[in-house]
């Protein structure tokens, strides 16, 4: 075989992924009508936050985070719900898995797992590409003190860049984690609603992890949660930087190797021990 053939034949399984990812974005940004649903929930939800936390702020007292760094936090998480919200599903993998149909995903010449990490991450990009951009430009364009701010700096701009990928693959990892578990439970939902709850709680998308109790806040940093919006929205907001920035950064990448790997041998197990009935 010459040079060319072998590239050509490394670059095959590539090309199918990209073609898997190219059809599931186009298909999601269809949904512009719910989508522009989605920013007005989104923009009353973080205005109602801001305002919220507001009324602690005017309490007085130190706190962990500046407002315009909470601020900057909160427009933020809004504008990006879509990529790193945990109780997002995609509705055919579970219907796949519970109804039959992954004898059918299995016959693919795909490999499985990197087939629905593919369609996770499409998805989430594409719904993140329809709502953040009004919701950024409505929140750069709103009074003081409600305004969102720019970056520090460029240097942490470049790290939110490289974080928010990091943590998108985080989010898909978790996902493929849930998505494995499903085939040993008797319920697809029950798996679901307890990864989502504690994912909320210790991702900081109910409330920021600086604002948690010291070691409480310590262990949610440790977790693969904080790995997801934690991170890149504190980086932009200045809350975090230097070494500490780093070793955080490290951690995504860790957890990202760790859920991988997890995720592909469960998905081994369950081929040994899957049986699907029907004709």
């Amino acid at each position: 075989m010459t040079a060319r053939g072998r590239l050509a034949g490394s670059l095959l399984p590539a090309k199918k992924y990209l073609a898997l990812f190219r059809v599931r974005f186009q298909n999601e940004m269809q949904y512009r009508v719910a989508a522009l649903a989605g920013v007005c929930t989104q923009f009353v939800w973080g205005f109602m936050e801001i305002l919220l936390f507001r009324a602690f702020y005017q309490v007085g007292g130190e706190m962990p985070m500046t407002f315009s760094q909470l601020v900057t936090y909160e427009w933020l998480q809004q504008a990006f719900l879509a990529l790193f919200m945990l109780w997002f599903w995609d509705k055919d993998i579970i219907e796949a898995i519970t109804g039959g149909n992954i004898a059918y995903e299995l016959a693919r010449p795909m490999d499985l797992y990197n087939m629905w990490f593919t369609r996770v991450a499409a998805q989430r990009i594409a719904r993140a590409l329809l709502r953040c951009l009004p919701i950024l430009l409505v929140a750069f364009l709103l009074p003081e003190p409600y305004r969102m701010s720019l970056p520090v700096s460029f240097g942490a701009f470049l790290l939110f860049v490289v974080s928010t990928a990091l943590g998108l693959c985080v989010v898909a990892a978790l996902t493929m984690l849930v998505y494995a578990l499903t085939f040993f439970t008797m319920s697809a939902s029950g798996v679901r609603i307890f990864a989502a709850s504690i994912a909320e709680l210790l991702s900081g998308a109910v409330v920021p992890l600086p604002f948690f109790p010291e070691k409480w806040r310590l262990l949610a940093e440790l977790s693969p949660f904080a790995a997801v919006q934690n991170l890149p929205l504190r980086l932009y907001s200045g809350n975090l930087a230097g070494d500490e920035a780093l070793f955080y950064l490290g951690m995504q990448v860790f957890w990202l190797v760790a859920l991988v790997l997890l995720g592909r041998i469960l998905l081994r197990l369950m081929r040994r021990r899957l049986v699907v009935q029907g004709g």
